[in-house]
């Protein structure tokens, strides 16, 4: 905030922030004839799509007073955008001016009688936005003068001719020390005591209450050979201080931290231990197994191509998702001064001494074997230290973007040391000077409540050179990559580049990520999109990332990048290189979201379908992305540690919405799951399913998201909660440690009770005890199943394909939901003959059925009649064996309300009804967090801990909120998630507006989602099943049609054949339930957009049905017309065109909407019916145009996604 006064006295308060597109029309209305001249005639669009910075200055009521934009290269054309430095040094010599320090102004603009105020403050902004920048460059032609704005700011440096006009053009230059200049550093004294205090008190006072008012001078007066005391001055005033010291605990860091890719921080020894001994590394303990949380490194033993067996139990799948600049090799980098290569040769030959032990892994996620001793292998460094740390630091936030200053100065006051550390507690948010540092990866066992950051002296250097690679440097590419486990492949993709270079296929991105999030994808060329494949940096250059982004850009003449991440293969098996390698500028890149895509029926579109690249089913990987305007944007680091527990679909939601927030880079996100990440492919293509599906993420969501490149993620149960210490034990030994813990376990099947009657002795259900509430306690039997996840499924199918139960053995398939049909169709799918299956249902909880329709539940029983499968109805299991050892199974005994039976058995599957697990229980319980049948919690998702969250299947609400019958479960799971983040979210972004506390009566409200509840799978008969509702308490579905507001239902097809479809829309004609039942699979993606659409938009479907035009649902929507419906931007139009009806278009007429409320109201008299009115209005005003351009704009601009329509002038 700035305060500007025009020459008349009149006083403006001004903020500085990044151009917005809504800015555009204001910046126009600014460009004057004279702006034309300087600059030329500019497409402002393109412009601010292709710049690397503009700002924009406004005012208090948000009008717009000035802005400016900034390019890596000159306009006006005066030298190529790749080789303009050679230009500018002949220009003048003693201008030191380099891509790393200059940048070119391309636009400025401002309100006339501010212009001179808004031209410095925009000008200090940037040099404060941009600490490297020195000098700004402005090319105008040389017959114009500049003006008396930016005149101010600017001085001429000489002439230079156009490559593309006859004239000549001036060149001006503004320079860093005459607007925000670098600190003057000097040892401190004891005289600048006084000038410090009080920057130190405005930031804490726990120094001053710890250790006195003059802690200050004591600690200058204590200087020595060891410690010294720095500061930064301004006009003779002390404006920052730095206390460095040369004692450094080694080796605590070494305990805690991985410090191998620095040497540890020593100088090499001989005597150093680098690697475990090799005895270690032949045979290990079977549980001991390492993950990688992230695509990027893994640490490796003996033979990185062999990956673990998914079924490894409770191990600890952990590592940091830094791991990337911290595991790559070391190598000299190229600068124009000779002592300097000299010098950083010499670091690479110094400090890439062992990186054996680490690769790079060209998959998503991989799973290591390593042995238990050498997962907790340190390193031995006997070399003298090379490190001096930071004890203090402290600096005026006015100044604060200069902090890097001080690094030259404290460097030289210890020559032998060639590293800077600092050690931070990990909620401190991350300040301008550890940008400029590489965080440490911490060991798994690190105790630290503290962030290690490390500075090398050779991160100091500006002349770094960036250039186009060549076949000549291979050599040098081959010493860079040399340790790194796809070093092959980059060079093999090096030499490939060289031969023939590869752009990314744009027109499939386009259509599947929304790229458009980010870039106006119609003002860049297909040819300024750029396919990353490799990026390898020397870690103390880490960060310089954005930099080596920015040029590869601007020497590549793009204005996109594009980073594919595939996911690993079922195997685990490396992919190819040109699948995925490492990246350690992922977390500078942007993850750009997928679209939903549309289910064409190809052949009924014929020559009117999308063309293959957007309809073509290419493999799946997630997509990063950086472009000219981030590459001078930072993120916003969040370094607290949030755990979630429990790999469900809320949990998924969650951490998917926190890594898609791309202006946010969570540092420590942690997940806890007992079989890790979802969507590893376990059974391959089997359509079948044993459990049915929410439809919430399929293999392939996962895939498109690859949460494993931002989440660490631990392999276990979670089995107790240390809410003092804030630590989560994981399988009893592991400790992980939390800031916010989030848990989404859900509920899951659990292993049924037998209640122990004898039945020899006839009992009948009412004559035994209920052991529904009761846990079984004795050894799960190794032929006894209960299936909650796809690790579970695939434990299952391997058992019946290893003891031939598709031949002879009897299945028991026991419970009442949903998924014990899609178990008995898998078993009929895999062979299992129907009289060797046995569906035994135990009594209802409910008089509401799983599937809650007459008519599909009649054709599934139907379908089990002829196929041999037994049904047992309300059997409740008596005993395993006749009561003798149950493992394994061979009997299975149950009373009815009549009389008991017995069953033989080689296999049963258990889905009794879920709860939450035991052992989750238990870690609630001995945490004192309130439990009452499920884990309480309020409106915003708290329980009673602060800082424990909870959601999902797992929780229900306080009882003050008097609305038990309503819980989480009620509802969807990934709207259930997002909410979570979204509530989560306010604690982090501060970009967001403070949230305010509602009112005390709508406290007592719990909140209610709107999203669809979904249920699918294949049922016996091969029937593909689907049901789409909205959230509601559970009600049967004759109660349901039996109210009078329930409105009315649409119903093609029948059972019997396959062609049931179902369509229910409420009194106000809105979708609230759709049912399938088809023998062929149908567009499932497609069907939950029509929920809670109109049936006008539907095509008038009602009327349409009534009057027999609709014989078929399935066919009906597969037509043409529909497909806008199934888009993932048609709510993107509703909105637009309920803004246009909301809005006062006319000044004499109200909106359209006001006009509806009016007649509502009875407030205007109408001579006519009021829809044929408001029809009228419509057509007679220019609400008709607007609506009818809108439409038109959405069918151009997404052609490529809806060729099948037409508009005026196609043809």
């Amino acid at each position: 905030m700035s305060v500007l006064t025009s020459p008349r006295g009149k006083v403006e308060v001004v903020h500085c922030r990044r151009t917005e597109s809504q800015d555009i029309y204001c910046i126009k209305n600014l460009i004057r004839k004279f702006t034309q001249k300087l600059f030329g005639s500019l497409n402002i669009i393109s412009l601010l799509e292709k710049a690397n910075l503009a700002i924009t200055l406004h005012n208090d009521q948000e009008e717009i007073m000035a802005q400016a934009t900034f390019l890596d290269y000159p306009n006006w054309n005066v030298a190529p955008q790749d080789d303009w430095v050679s230009v500018f040094r002949e220009l003048d010599s003693e201008i030191p001016c380099t891509p790393l320090n200059t940048l070119f102004m391309h636009l400025f603009v401002a309100v006339d009688e501010y212009s001179v105020g808004c031209c410095k403050e925009i000008i200090r902004t940037v040099f404060k936005a941009v600490p490297d920048l020195h000098f700004i460059f402005l090319i105008v032609p040389s017959y114009m003068s500049l003006g008396s704005t930016l005149i101010t700011v600017f001085d001429q440096v000489g002439n230079i001719p156009s490559l593309t006009y006859d004239e000549d053009f001036a060149v001006h230059i503004c320079h860093r020390h005459s607007h925000y200049p670098q600190l003057h550093i000097r040892k401190a004294r004891v005289e600048d005591h006084d000038d410090l205090v009080p920057i130190f008190l405005h930031q804490d006072t726990i120094l001053k209450e710890t250790y006195g008012e003059y802690f200050l001078a004591e600690l200058i007066e204590a200087q020595d050979e060891e410690n010294h005391a720095v500061v930064c001055e301004v006009d003779g005033v002390a404006v920052g201080f730095m206390s460095v010291c040369s004692r450094v605990n080694m080796q605590l860091l070494h305990e805690c931290f991985d410090l191998g890719p620095f040497h540890g921080l020593c100088t090499p020894h001989p005597d150093d231990v680098l690697e475990p001994p090799q005895e270690l590394s032949v045979q290990g303990s079977s549980g001991a197994e390492l993950r990688s949380s992230s695509q990027e490194c893994q640490q490796i033993v003996k033979e990185p191509q062999e990956a673990v067996s998914p079924e490894a139990g409770e191990s600890i799948q952990r590592k940091s998702t830094e791991e990337a600049a911290m595991e790559e090799a070391l190598s000299p980098v190229q600068s124009g001064n000779a002592s300097e290569v000299e010098h950083t040769e010499k670091l690479s030959q110094e400090y890439s001494v062992d990186y054996t032990d680490y690769c790079i892994s060209n998959t998503s996620s991989a799973s290591i074997s390593l042995p238990e001793e050498t997962s907790n292998f340190r390193p031995i460094y006997r070399g003298a230290s090379t490190a001096f740390c930071i004890q203090l630091f402290c600096i005026d936030e006015k100044h604060e973007a200069r902090s890097l200053d001080f690094m030259n100065f404290v460097f030289s006051l210890f020559p032998d040391k060639n590293f800077c550390i600092i050690s931070l507690p990990h909620l401190t948010p991350e300040f301008v000077l550890i940008q400029n540092f590489v965080k440490i990866v911490p060991f798994n066992n690190c105790t630290l409540d503290q962030d290690l950051y490390v500075f090398h002296r050779a991160g100091l250097l500006k002349t770094i050179k960036i250039r186009l690679a060549t076949l000549s440097d291979t050599p040098g590419v081959e010493n860079l990559v040399s340790t790194l486990m796809l070093n092959k492949s980059i060079l093999e993709d090096l030499q490939q580049y060289n031969k023939a270079r590869r752009d990314p296929d744009i027109e499939y991105i386009r259509s599947h990520y929304n790229i458009e999030d980010f870039i106006y994808f119609s003002h860049h060329q297909r040819e300024e999109h750029g396919h990353l494949y490799h990026f390898a940096l020397n870690p103390i250059f880490q960060h310089y990332t954005k930099f080596f982004l920015k040029e590869i850009l601007r020497l590549g003449y793009k204005s996109c990048l594009y980073y594919p991440v595939y996911p690993r293969t079922k195997e685990g098996k490396f992919q190819s290189s040109s699948a995925h390698s490492l990246t350690s500028a992922l977390h500078y890149l942007v993850p750009v979201r997928p679209r939903r895509q549309i289910v064409y029926p190809l052949e009924k579109l014929g020559i009117n379908a999308p063309s293959k690249e957007v309809s073509k089913d290419a493999l799946s990987y997630a997509l990063n992305h950086t472009n000219r305007k981030l590459t001078l944007e930072a993120k916003i680091t969040v370094n607290a540690k949030i755990v979630v527990v429990g790999a469900s679909s809320v949990g998924i939601s969650f951490l998917e919405t926190l890594i898609f927030c791309s202006h946010l880079k969570f540092s420590n996100l942690t997940l806890i799951s007992t079989h890790g990440l979802p969507g590893k492919k376990l059974l391959g293509t089997e359509q079948r399913k044993f459990l049915a599906s929410d439809h919430c993420y399929n293999d392939k969501d996962h895939a498109l998201m690859s949460l494993c490149s931002w989440v660490n993620v631990v392999v276990g149960k979670m089995t107790a909660i240390d809410r003092a210490a804030k630590q989560v034990i994981v399988s009893r030994e592991e400790v992980v440690p939390y800031d916010h813990l989030v848990l989404c376990t859900g509920q899951q099947y659990q292993v049924p009770c037998p209640t122990g009657a004898d039945i020899s002795q006839h009992p009948t259900n009412r004559e035994v005890l209920n052991s529904s509430l009761r846990r079984y306690t004795g050894p799960v039997p190794c032929n006894h199943f209960t299936l909650n996840d796809e690790e579970d499924c695939l434990k299952a199918l391997t058992w019946i394909r290893n003891n031939s139960i598709a031949a002879e053995g009897n299945v028991i398939v026991y419970g009442n939901t949903i998924d014990t049909y899609t178990t008995v169709e898998t078993l009929l799918n895999l062979g299992v003959r129907g009289s060797y299956i046995h569906l035994v249902q135990h009594p209802p909880t409910s008089i509401i059925t799983c599937i809650n329709n007459y008519a599909v539940e009649g054709a599934v029983e139907d379908v089990l009649r002829a196929a041999g499968v037994t049904v047992y109805r309300d059997a409740v299991l008596a005993q395993w064996n006749d009561g003798l050892n149950p493992d394994p199974i061979h009997s299975a005994s149950f009373t009815t309300p009549t009389k008991p039976f017995q069953l033989p058995c080689s296999m049963f599957f258990s889905f009794c009804e879920k709860n939450v697990d035991y052992e989750t229980f238990r870690a609630f319980n001995d945490a004192c967090l309130v439990y009452d049948g499920r884990l309480v919690i309020d409106t915003n998702f708290h329980t009673n801990d602060i800082a424990i969250r909870a959601a999902g299947s797992l929780t229900k609400f306080s009882n003050r909120y008097y609305s038990n019958e309503w819980t989480h479960s009620n509802f969807n799971s990934k709207e259930i998630g997002f909410q979570l983040a979204a509530a989560m979210l306010n604690l982090f972004d501060p970009t967001l507006e403070p949230v305010t506390e509602p009112p005390a009566d709508l406290d007592r409200l719990i909140p209610m989602y709107r999203g669809a509840k979904i249920k699918g799978g294949i049922l016996p008969g091969s029937y593909h099943y689907l049901h789409i509702t909205k959230p509601a308490i559970p009600t049967p579905l004759e109660v349901q049609m039996a109210q009078s507001d329930f409105g009315s239902e649409i119903v093609t097809g029948n059972v019997k054949n396959g062609t049931y479809f179902r369509i229910h829309t409420n009194k106000y004609k809105m979708v609230e339930t759709i049912t399938c039942l088809s023998k062929v699979p149908f567009p499932t993606s497609n069907y939950i957009r029509l929920f809670g659409q109109h049936e006008q938009v539907l095509n008038n479907l009602c009327t349409r049905y009534k009057d027999g035009l609709v014989p078929d649902l399935y066919s009906y929507f597969t037509e043409p017309w529909c497909m806008a419906l199934f888009h993932d931007r048609f709510i993107d139009l509703r909105k637009e065109l309920r803004q246009i009806l909301s809005s006062k278009e006319e000044e004499n007429l109200p909106s359209i909407e006001e006009l509806a409320r009016q007649i509502e109201d009875e407030e205007i008299n109408l001579p006519e019916k009021p829809k044929n009115y408001l029809k009228r209005v419509f057509q007679e005003t220019i609400y008709r145009p607007l609506v009818e351009k809108s439409i038109l704009d959405y069918l151009r601009y997404n052609h490529y996604h809806l060729p099948m329509y037409a508009w005026p002038g196609i043809i």
